[in-house]
């Protein structure tokens, strides 16, 4: 497997700030992904970690990072008035990996529960001043994927919904690992609100066994949007698609990797 190097990723120089974790391959293949947890998780989640290790191996330069809820409160899940701040968040996260450069190499780092201090470069004064960033005008990557599991994967899909008309080249598509479609056993409780707006590209990988899901009610989901979807079935998984306790579903990232880049039409 190609080399890696994993650091330290904060920003503190943002409000929402960004913190995580930075993959870089030693072959970069000019790609990028932007990577974020479920609701009562962190950047630490074993998926995760496998799927940023699989698609740095790859090429990928990879950012997982922690949701500003998540920064605030080490444990639980978001509240209520949490939504709009993570998607800043994940929006401060894509300015910040497409304008930072250079990183020490810290081979194996954040692995496990490990926090670091280390600060990137600063950001320019725009960013800092919270406005004025164009993702047109400073892109770093040929293609910059934004990618969440479960509440970090439906904030994913509603910012680029509200962005559509403002930054419709935010990223180059939408990775959406078991999408919350409606709380489980309420199905009566659709999120689809944003969905007619939704007009980046989406790839979906969800469980057949998702309680917040099923199969049927996805491709209900999926007819809503208005941008190329693609949903992939794992059978037999639940929310957490194989990676539970100390479980892991080896085969799923790699998986995962080949319809992203069968879907975005990537040479591998």
């Amino acid at each position: 497997m190609p080399e890696t190097s994993i650091r330290a990723f904060t920003v503190n120089s943002v409000d929402p700030p960004v913190r995580g974790f930075l993959h870089t391959p030693e072959t970069p293949n000019g790609n990028a992904l932007v990577l974020t947890h479920g609701a009562g998780s962190n950047a630490q989640a074993p998926l995760l970690v496998a799927l940023a290790e699989t698609f740095a191996a790859a090429g990928f330069t990879v950012l997982r990072c922690d949701l500003p809820y998540r920064q605030t409160r080490s444990y639980g899940p978001p509240g209520p008035g949490d939504a709009a701040r993570d998607r800043a968040g994940l929006r401060n996260a894509i300015a910040a990996l497409n304008t930072n450069q250079g990183a020490p190499r810290l081979p194996g780092f954040g692995r496990s529960g490990d926090r670091d201090t280390e600060v990137a470069p600063p950001l320019s004064r725009s960013l800092r001043q919270g406005g004025g960033f164009d993702p047109t005008k400073s892109k770093k990557y040929e293609n910059v994927f934004l990618a969440g599991h479960s509440y970090g994967g439906r904030q994913s899909s509603m910012l680029c919904a509200e962005l559509a008309d403002q930054a419709p080249d935010l990223v180059a598509g939408l990775l959406l690992l078991s999408y919350p479609l409606h709380p489980p056993r309420k199905p009566e409780q659709q999120r689809t609100q944003h969905l007619p707006n939704l007009r980046t590209p989406a790839l979906f990988i969800q469980g057949t066994r998702d309680p917040f899901a099923s199969i049927a009610e996805m491709e209900q989901a999926l007819k809503m949007i208005p941008a190329r979807t693609k949903l992939v079935p794992i059978e037999g998984a639940g929310h957490d698609l194989g990676f539970k306790g100390k479980m892991k579903n080896a085969e799923l990232p790699r998986l995962v990797f080949s319809e992203l880049t069968n879907f975005f039409e990537l040479s591998s």
